[in-house]
């Protein structure tokens, strides 16, 4: 039996998508992993085939022990995201284009580069808010089952099959085909 998402999607969730759409896809993920960066331009595929019918949430799991920028460009993508929904994912877009770059010279660069308030996205860092958020997505990774990044969930079930585009596409049309519970 494949591990279901503990934390359901809430108003918390960094969302891209439609909210009645029929498939949520949960990714958790690491700015740093080169795994994440491969599943990147797929997720992003997938978007775009299913339009309104597929909504992606993402959700931090910084391997901060293999991956040294990684606790960080979360904390600081977590900031940005305080200044709106779309600064957030603008961010996330950045970090995974730019995912071999994300030393602290370059994360200040892509703040501005994003249109985010770099007073703010300190605040934000120094206050301890941005790093309590991806801690609460961590222990929330752990409890669901995900083992390593990137780590997907189709309407609270693990997806353990390959992250090919194929493969993936596939599996989203027969869940689109099941009948609703």
């Amino acid at each position: 039996m494949s591990a279901r998402l503990v934390n359901p999607v809430g108003e918390h969730d960094h969302v891209r998508g439609a909210s009645d759409a029929k498939i949520t896809l949960v990714e958790y993920g690491d700015y740093e992993c080169p795994y994440c960066g491969q599943a990147y331009p797929i997720v992003e595929q997938l978007l775009a085939t299913f339009a309104s019918d597929l909504r992606l949430v993402f959700r931090n799991l910084p391997l901060a022990d293999v991956h040294p920028h990684a606790a960080a460009a979360a904390e600081v993508a977590e900031a940005v995201g305080e200044q709106g929904e779309d600064k957030f994912w603008a961010m996330h877009d950045t970090l995974y284009q730019h995912q071999r770059a994300l030393g602290t010279e370059a994360l200040e660069g892509y703040v501005r580069d994003v249109g985010a308030d770099p007073a703010a996205v300190q605040v934000a860092l120094s206050s301890g808010r941005a790093s309590a958020r991806v801690e609460a997505d961590l222990e929330g990774a752990i409890r669901s089952g995900a083992n390593g990044t990137p780590t997907f969930f189709v309407n609270g079930v693990r997806y353990d099959e390959s992250w090919s585009y194929e493969t993936f596409e596939g599996y989203l049309r027969a869940v689109l085909a099941t009948p609703s519970e």
